[in-house]
């Protein structure tokens, strides 16, 4: 039987209604207003964009995401200080970059090396635009840096230093981001969350980057407390599996469904730079929009305690 046009209109109005908070939210999010997923590459979601007069830094820049963020970063216009464990691979991976990348050595088990990286960006005297905490290792087995698990200190410690150390120069710019890079794996962390009481690794080592991850995650979320009522923000990115030079010390990994770099590189590079994303803050993002998180990643307490004893063991280096 024939539906009347009245009746049409009542089942349409009703079906908007009913679907009109799912598309407001879809539209609210950053990949419904870009159109961008998990196939999208970073030179695609910056198109368009003039980075000319902004510095971004982004460490780990002599292979894999990081060169893949330096490149792009550079390729619309941004000054970029790309780093590297050492002088000659910063060189090489700069070189290779079209637009102005500067190379900075930065070894992050070393804090004074650490030290001397911001030192040297300090006095650059410019504002940092977007600070890229990228760099990382992936350990097969346990080791140790003056006692403490090592992925901890690379993938984290050495990270809230140098951040601490610049801080002031993210501040300074028009809106300064500091974009960490997490995993999605922050959930596989030990039980309990940090293991403050045994930073050292034994017991839980197997699960250290997971650990690490972790770590990165709460930093950005008590780095963003922290810059409430500033310009500057702080977003932690899942750049999704990428296979790249990190899983060296334990095999290929992730498989035949691995993203490319440019691929990997696409999210770090959308919320370090993208107009969308100006004032997002204390945010956790996957394929450009805000991604699950377990309940440790989000425990503001453990996030303050984890600042705090991150500046406990920096103390001689924070200036």
């Amino acid at each position: 039987m024939p539906v009347a046009p009245t009746r049409r209109r009542f089942v349409k109005a009703a079906l908007l209604a009913t679907l009109a908070p799912v598309l407001a939210r879809a539209a609210d999010t950053p990949a419904a207003a870009g159109g961008f997923g998990p196939q999208s590459t970073a030179e695609e979601v910056t198109r368009g964009l003039d980075l000319a007069g902004r510095t971004a830094v982004v460490t780990g820049c002599n292979s894999g995401i990081g060169f893949e963020i330096m490149r792009v970063l550079a390729l619309r216009g941004a000054h970029v200080i790309g780093t590297a464990r050492t002088a000659e691979k910063g060189r090489e991976a700069c070189g290779r970059v079209q637009g102005r990348a500067t190379p900075a050595v930065l070894e992050l088990t070393d804090f004074d090396s650490v030290v001397a990286c911001a030192t040297r960006i300090e006095r650059m005297d410019v504002p940092v635009d977007m600070l890229v905490c990228n760099a990382g290792i992936v350990l097969g087995e346990h080791q140790q840096v003056d006692g403490l698990e090592k992925q901890f200190v690379v993938n984290h410690l050495g990270h809230f230093l140098l951040t601490h150390r610049l801080l002031d120069r993210v501040r300074e710019a028009p809106q300064g981001r500091v974009v960490v890079l997490g995993s999605g794996d922050h959930r596989r962390a030990p039980p309990g969350g940090i293991q403050f009481d045994s930073l050292s690794g034994e017991g839980w080592h197997a699960r250290g980057y997971s650990h690490s991850k972790l770590a990165n995650g709460l930093f950005s979320l008590e780095l963003a407390r922290r810059l409430r009522g500033t310009r500057a923000t702080s977003n932690c990115v899942s750049p999704g599996h990428v296979r790249t030079n990190i899983l060296r010390n334990v095999g290929n990994g992730y498989g035949k469904n691995a993203r490319t770099v440019h691929q990997g590189a696409a999210t770090p590079c959308y919320v370090a730079a993208h107009p969308a994303l100006a004032g997002a803050s204390g945010g956790f993002y996957r394929d450009f929009e805000p991604a699950e998180q377990s309940e440790h990643q989000t425990d503001a307490a453990m996030a303050a305690r984890l600042w705090a004893v991150s500046e406990a063991l920096t103390r001689a280096y924070l200036g």
